[in-house]
């Protein structure tokens, strides 16, 4: 679906945090970007939805080279939508319903329409109740949602988030995932940047290392995380979920085949527990 070819940029001041970048991205996967600070993922979110425009290189969305005027960024970010990690650089309504509709109204639907489209994303992530709240008045994990609600409701084929699960409590990590796998199902295509690797290894179908300005590895989360040499090189810990299957596995209290990369998945493999995570 959208594909980066040879991609560089760089910030003011000579800062490169791309440089020679190539990834594809498959339609209605669910994509995870690891990597340390300053590796470039915030960086490739920008220019995935096109508030950045590289230096040097293509990006091609549905086989078409993207454009930089108006009205083709203007459908571009109806196509791709950006959830930013701190929300309140995206809320800015009065009251949750007035703030998810902003999207849906700028896109041309009518009043009637865009209420349904704003009732049905409330929904979906289960914050109906939150309709009338006033924003100021949300919690941190609350504010996050609602700004991820703003984006749901405007339908987007691919939806970005950078370091979503960050300030969560597990309760909020735990509905996130949900959340998450509720809109996957609805065919999105999802690429987020965390430094969650118990997220990243429960949730994503590949995961994307950055290293050097561009992708260091990309595979499946066992095979990623199975290279003990690139981790150790990218500064990147296993999930513990994921060690505690090895360990298992390598006692023979687990049966060969992929690992399970969830509390419940390990607790369902050994037969018992009723955990929800």
């Amino acid at each position: 679906m959208i594909e980066l070819i040879d991609i560089s940029y760089s910030y003011p001041g000579d800062v490169q945090a791309l440089a020679g970048l190539n990834l594809r991205i498959e339609k209605g996967e669910r994509l995870a970007i690891l990597g340390p600070n300053g590796a470039g993922k915030s960086t490739l979110l920008l220019l995935l939805n096109g508030t950045l425009r590289p230096e040097q290189g293509r990006i091609v969305i549905d086989g078409q080279e993207a454009r930089y005027n108006r009205p083709a960024l203007k459908a571009w970010r109806e196509t791709v939508g950006l959830v930013l990690q701190d929300p309140d650089d995206q809320l800015f309504a009065a009251t949750v319903f007035e703030d998810v509709s902003f999207g849906p109204l700028n896109q041309g639907l009518d009043e009637a329409a865009a209420q349904k489209r704003v009732e049905d994303a409330l929904a979906m992530m289960s914050i109906s109740d939150l309709a009338d709240r006033p924003t100021h008045m949300l919690s941190f994990g609350q504010r996050k949602r609602v700004a991820l609600t703003g984006i749901v409701a405007m339908q987007p084929r691919i939806l970005l988030l950078d370091e979503p699960s960050a300030g969560l409590d597990p309760r909020g990590v735990m509905d996130l995932i949900s959340a998450l796998r509720v809109i996957s199902d609805l065919g999105t295509t999802i690429v987020l940047t965390t430094h969650d690797m118990e997220l990243a290894y429960a949730w994503a179908d590949r995961i994307a290392v950055f290293g050097d300005r561009r992708v260091a590895a990309i595979g499946e989360p066992e095979t990623v995380f199975c290279d003990d040499e690139l981790l150790k090189r990218q500064g990147i810990e296993r999930p513990f979920i994921y060690e505690i299957g090895l360990s298992l596995r390598s006692r023979r209290l687990l049966p060969e085949g992929p690992l399970p990369r969830s509390r419940r998945a390990l607790l369902d493999s050994l037969g018992g527990g009723q955990e929800t995570a």
